[in-house]
């Protein structure tokens, strides 16, 4: 920061010449960039603004109008002060013509009632100022340093933000267009305070330009944004005060360079999942492993636009059905289009939820319904959207098996939300199995529906079910292993076709005496009778659970 004049009154020089402030003494924190020796009453035409002005006042006009002039040309070309010592033209006083001027200006006028040498008082200001422009060269190469790191290294935005955050000792956020928190960094103020009614506040702060500073709110503001496409703004929220005349916000430029570094960010990494998405993700992933206690949720919630406080919260587990296994950058890509597939039915039935993966295959929503909304309804609704923006999306259309849509029951807080996600998710997982359609006519998945195949996917951690398996199927699968065979494949395809050899031979596309010559393997290997119907009923169970356990 460049001296106020205050800090060049206090100088040992200054104070030699016992000054005394005549006029404009609010004004003392105007910024001096440099000192000025001139005798001219015509000065102003030589200057350029932030000067302090050092004379003798042995050439002053004696006439108030031109005294009055003189004030008023430095002031209007934006000088820092007017010093004048005693001893020459004045000594005991100036004119009050001069006084008045400059109160009338609120220009700081300062006399000098000792004799100083105008030279020291240059030599020591000149000094302070340059040592501030080379403290600023300073602190913009070392902010240039750190953030040219973060982009080099492919920092994510909340990283980004924390290094804003403290060099500049102050809360951050990074908001969206409309004016929804994507990340923010406390800076150690308490997070609610931070964010309470963030969207109201922050839609009052529009400096104008692309950078600007709001004195009534004390937020210093930055849009974000590359290629003339805007997406956000990065905010400082410091303490309200009007800066000093003159004198950019000292950490304009350190917010300009990490609005910067975020839009880079976002240019760099435009083909993985958005920001709201992350965010989105962070929190439904708080929840499942309680990384976030219930009112951290519901105040981020709030901040991003998803209210839950007071609403019925339903979790929903979206899966794909399964498909030839595709390559780790092919699996990332089709899992955030399918999460923004849900994200964009969610906004079509104008619902409010969080949206984001769960793992590496699922997506899962925490739906918040309003008093009057009917949930069946809103259910119905989303799965609607969401297959028919599945069926627009596929190029194979009605051939392609819609996703898997799970749901569990709805509760009442955000401390039961960890609950419906959980149940949706072991709902989702059970019916993972079920045969498309299957002759359901609901539109989506409840733990009704599973009915034994979800029992034995709630209980797939339970080591007596893991032994149950082993020993109705170990020979069976220890053979398959040993022999590269598909032998327990044939079993399923047996029970699944209802014990009809004919259909399950035809199912497995093999001829039946083939087909028939395995099924007397499997007999053989399990010492079991596949004409009885306890036998097969013990065998499908264990089969099931075989799949609820690999999951």
């Amino acid at each position: 920061m460049l001296p106020t004049v205050a800090r060049v009154l206090d100088l040992e020089v200054m104070r030699r010449g016992l000054p005394q402030v005549v006029a404009g003494a609010d004004r003392l924190e105007r910024p001096v960039r440099w000192v000025h020796v001139s005798e001219l009453p015509d000065v102003a035409g030589m200057l350029q603004g932030g000067e302090l002005v050092l004379t003798t006042g042995i050439a002053l006009p004696e006439d108030r109008e031109g005294l009055a002039r003189y004030v008023r040309d430095l002031d209007e070309v934006g000088v820092a002060g007017l010093v004048v010592e005693f001893g020459r033209r004045y000594f005991d006083s100036l004119p009050r013509a001069l006084v008045h001027a400059a109160e009338q200006r609120g220009l700081p006028l300062i006399t000098l009632r000792r004799e100083v040498r105008f030279v020291a008082v240059t030599e020591a200001v000149h000094a302070l100022v340059v040592n501030a422009q080379l403290e600023q060269l300073r602190i913009s190469e070392s902010v240039h340093q750190v953030f040219n790191e973060l982009v080099v290294e492919g920092a994510e935005p909340p990283e980004v933000i924390r290094q804003v955050a403290r060099m500049a000792g102050a809360p951050v956020v990074l908001e969206n267009l409309a004016h929804q928190v994507l990340a923010h960094d406390t800076a150690g103020c308490p997070e609610a305070e931070l964010l309470e009614d963030w969207e109201r506040r922050s839609r009052g702060v529009r400096p104008p330009g692309r950078t600007g500073h709001d004195p009534r709110s004390g937020w210093l503001v930055t849009t974000v944004g590359a290629r003339g496409q805007d997406w956000g703004r990065l905010v400082l929220v410091q303490e309200p005060g009007p800066l000093p005349e003159g004198e950019p916000h000292p950490h304009a430029m350190l917010l300009e360079r990490g609005a910067s570094a975020l839009a880079l960010n976002r240019l760099v990494v435009r083909d993985r999942e958005s920001l709201e998405r992350q965010t989105h993700r962070t929190l439904l992933s708080g929840i499942l492993t309680h990384a976030l206690t219930v009112s951290e949720v519901a105040l981020r919630a709030q901040a991003l636009g998803v209210p839950l406080d007071g609403r019925r919260l339903v979790g929903v587990v979206l899966r794909q059905r399964c498909g030839p296994i595709p390559a780790a950058l092919e699996a990332q890509a089709r899992l955030r289009d399918f999460t923004e597939l849900a994200a964009g039915a969610v906004r079509s039935c104008r619902l409010p939820a969080l949206v984001g993966a769960l793992d590496d295959e699922g997506v899962g929503l925490l739906i918040a319904l309003g008093a009057q909304q009917d949930e069946h309804a809103a259910l119905d609704a989303f799965s609607a959207a969401l297959r028919r923006m599945s069926a627009e999306a596929d190029r194979d259309g009605a051939d392609a098996p819609g996703p898997v849509i799970a749901v569990g029951s709805s509760v009442g807080s955000v401390r039961d939300a960890r609950r419906t996600l959980l149940e949706a998710a072991q709902v989702a997982d059970a019916a993972l199995h079920d045969a498309p359609g299957g002759g359901r006519t609901a539109s989506y998945y409840r733990l009704p529906d599973v009915r034994l195949r979800g029992l034995l996917h709630l209980l797939r951690d339970d080591a007596r079910l893991q032994t149950y398996v082993e020993r109705e199927l170990g020979p069976l699968l220890a053979h398959d292993a040993e022999h590269n065979g598909q032998l327990v494949q044939m079993l399923r395809i047996y029970l699944e076709q209802g014990r009809n050899k004919s259909a399950a031979a035809d199912a497995a596309h093999l001829s039946r005496p083939s087909f028939y010559d395995r099924l007397h393997k499997v007999e053989r290997i399990l010492g079991v009778d596949l004409d009885q119907v306890e036998s097969c009923l013990s065998l499908h169970v264990a089969l099931l659970a075989l799949d609820a356990v690999r999951r």
